[in-house]
């Protein structure tokens, strides 16, 4: 069966004008109008193990579970994906930010009694392991920081050395992180590709990495790769107010994951920004 024919058959519709979009990286991307000249995104999966179902299903918890924008699914399975198409670039105006940084900080202001989640989810095209715990710091430790360690180093993209350097990081992370009033909802993969606006208002955040933390760990990734800048963190700091170290501490290190998933992803020169990191701390 044709990829049209199958996509007709699910939707009960005709379509047209199918044809391919940028992005993916557990897929292939295309969009579709079907008969009511509403537009559909449509992922394939080109991956060994199809987890096209984990990106619906992040994408349904968070619409069943709070207001972040994000496209309806129509249909997942292992892999295919079928979604609305939402209208969006990602560029931002200083009011595009502001509006990034309520729904974030609305986001945030859900809560579980338990960090993770009852499922596992992906990080980009990896697993993400999301076994439930009482203690952020444990968690991010073990679920995280070690998870992501490991992974890098058994593919050969880590060298030994930083790997000891990560572990001993990890041995004294009950000094330098906090534990927060309570696990919070986050999207979990918020850079520039992954945010769409038009004009002034976010329009919808796709690709999630969803699980229960810490909020500073999404606002750190969000420093990282420049998604947003001040007038992102001065409107979210008078919603959620931005704890005293952040800045100055617990954001690199809490940036150690993203960079160990790009460093399992692309290796090259992200274990040089992993081993900047940890001269700080060891």
């Amino acid at each position: 069966m044709s990829l049209e024919s199958r996509i007709q058959q699910i939707i009960g519709e005709s379509i047209r004008d199918l044809h391919p979009l940028q992005g993916g990286m557990v897929g292939k991307v295309y969009a579709a109008t079907h008969a009511d000249n509403q537009q559909i995104v449509v992922k394939i999966s080109h991956t060994g193990t199809p987890t096209l179902h984990i990106e619906g299903q992040m994408l349904q918890y968070l619409s069943e579970h709070s207001t972040l924008p994000v496209p309806k699914v129509l249909y997942h399975s292992p892999d295919l994906l079928i979604m609305d198409y939402v209208e969006g670039q990602s560029r931002f105006s200083t009011a595009g930010e502001q509006h990034a940084a309520e729904l974030l900080a609305d986001l945030h202001s859900h809560h579980a009694d338990r960090y993770g989640l009852s499922f596992d989810t992906l990080i980009g095209s990896l697993h993400q392991p999301n076994t439930q715990s009482g203690s952020w710091i444990d968690f991010f430790r073990d679920q995280r920081l070690l998870h992501m360690t490991r992974a890098a180093y058994d593919a050969g993209q880590l060298m030994s050395e930083t790997q000891i350097k990560l572990n001993q990081l990890a041995s004294q992370l009950n000094d330098l992180l906090i534990e927060p009033d309570a696990p919070s909802l986050i999207h979990g993969d918020v850079w520039a590709t992954n945010v769409l606006a038009k004009g002034d208002r976010i329009t919808a955040f796709i690709d999630p990495a969803i699980y229960y933390a810490h909020p500073e760990i999404e606002l750190a990734y969000i420093t990282l790769f420049n998604t947003f800048g001040r007038p992102f963190f001065e409107r979210y700091h008078t919603l959620k107010p931005i704890a005293d170290g952040f800045f100055e501490v617990r954001r690199d290190i809490y940036n150690l994951y993203p960079l160990l998933v790009h460093v399992r992803l692309f290796g090259g020169g992200y274990e040089g920004s992993v081993r900047r990191i940890l001269s700080r701390f060891v």
